[in-house]
């Protein structure tokens, strides 16, 4: 049947006339091909990416090849990671045929093995444990590494050791809570106080991020809290986000013997120096507290800040030492994988975006120096100080190369 004269105008003029398409694109965006291995480290159930950060990157363009299992630990399905677009490989050496492997703890050495010549790493590198032959066997296969422990944001701050922490803090005073209760034990006393009752005593060393978190849940439950820290600027800092006029005292005194003595709960938090964590708690101090009270070290994983600390796992958590509780487990937000999980994503997604649409990790780390500062290994040249310090090894000065290419 005959249309109309002018019935396409009259189509177009009232908004219903099809149009062509408008599509987004970018000269320099690149596709990237994203591996997420199975965490292989004890009781690591953490994974980098959730299905919602893997279907939000698959629709920007880019691959994800996730290996069977591997949220399950945060209670994420291998269906719901293929439904997100995500294929799912069913071997290790599968997966690593992906040129950017996003992952949670340090490769092991078979999944050394497993890299592709010239891939990229991101993840964690916990250098107490690090030896010489990890960046070797790095280096021989080109790889470029990316800590995230190391990678800042415009801030100027940690985002992912941010969060962690706040994990960390938050889910500490519930492991006091649960060690000093009489199932477990314990001092058979409630952390907090209620009315007619003296408050548990609390002492945290440090005033980081996971002082602040833990401190809000102190104060909360209304125990009587101590901070100490070794800068007076970290502990002026801690009171004014906390908003309350806690206790604070600097660690080189001897207040802090007493305070020490006298607690029910005493939490090591103390950020690390070089990479190791400085023993503040001594042996002596330790056999001076009270029968049955509570030491969680969290910083256990950098060499811990009492003396007397020895790691632990989610399975058997704590053991006694001079009748005090220890729980020096060093993953604390692994208890809390799915959380935990989330949280990683939030960070990771925008940062693997930006990488793609500047043109691909070589081209994101030199276009942005918070990427830079997290590089320690660049195409098998070691390019952190102080790790090339520490194992007596040379590097290549990053910023250099920056300038070179330009």
């Amino acid at each position: 049947m005959a249309q109309p004269s002018g019935f396409k105008e009259v189509l177009a003029q009232s908004g219903l006339m099809t149009q062509e398409a408008l599509v987004w694109t970018k000269q320099n965006a690149k596709s990237l091909f994203i591996g997420l291995p199975r965490e292989v480290s004890m009781q690591e159930h953490r994974i980098s990416l959730t299905p919602d950060a893997v279907a939000l990157l698959v629709r920007n363009g880019h691959r994800v090849l996730i290996e069977t299992g591997a949220g399950n630990g945060a209670k994420f399905t291998d269906n719901q990671y293929s439904e997100a677009g995500a294929q799912i490989a069913y071997s290790t050496e599968e997966l690593y045929k992906a040129d950017v492997i996003v992952k949670i703890q340090p490769l092991t050495d078979i999944e050394i093995e497993y890299l592709q010549h010239g891939a990229t790493v991101v993840s964690s590198l916990n250098m107490p444990k690090m030896k010489k032959e990890y960046f070797e066997k790095l280096n021989r296969k080109k790889i470029t590494g990316l800590c995230y422990e190391y990678i800042e944001d415009n801030a100027g701050g940690i985002p992912i050791i941010r969060a962690m922490s706040e994990i960390a803090g938050s889910t500490v005073m519930l492991i006091a809570a649960e060690c000093l209760s009489s199932a477990n034990d314990g001092m058979g006393v409630i952390l907090g106080g209620i009315t007619g009752v003296p408050p548990t005593k609390v002492v945290i060393l440090g005033a980081g991020t996971v002082s602040e978190y833990a401190a809000r849940i102190a104060i909360g439950l209304g125990a009587d809290l101590k901070v100490f820290d070794k800068d007076i600027f970290k502990l002026q800092r801690l009171k004014y986000s906390v908003g309350q006029n806690i206790y604070t005292c600097i660690i080189d005194s001897n207040v802090l013997t007493q305070a020490i003595r006298e607690a029910d709960v005493v939490i090591g938090a103390l950020r690390a120096e070089d990479g190791f964590t400085p023993c503040i708690v001594t042996e002596e101090m330790v056999s001076m507290m009270k029968p049955d009270s509570v030491i969680i070290d969290v910083c256990i994983d950098r060499g811990g800040c009492f003396e007397t600390s020895e790691i632990t796992t989610h399975d058997k958590p704590i053991y006694r030492k001079y009748d005090v509780i220890h729980y020096c487990v060093p993953n604390i937000p692994s208890r809390v994988a799915h959380t935990a999980s989330q949280a990683l994503s939030n960070i990771f997604t925008p940062f693997l975006l930006k990488t793609g649409k500047t043109g691909g990790i070589e081209e994101a780390i030199f276009a942005n120096k918070a990427f830079m500062k997290g590089v320690y290994s660049f195409k098998g040249s070691l390019t952190n100080a102080n790790i090339a310090k520490k194992l007596g090894m040379n590097y290549k000065d990053l910023s250099l190369l920056s300038a070179a290419r330009f």
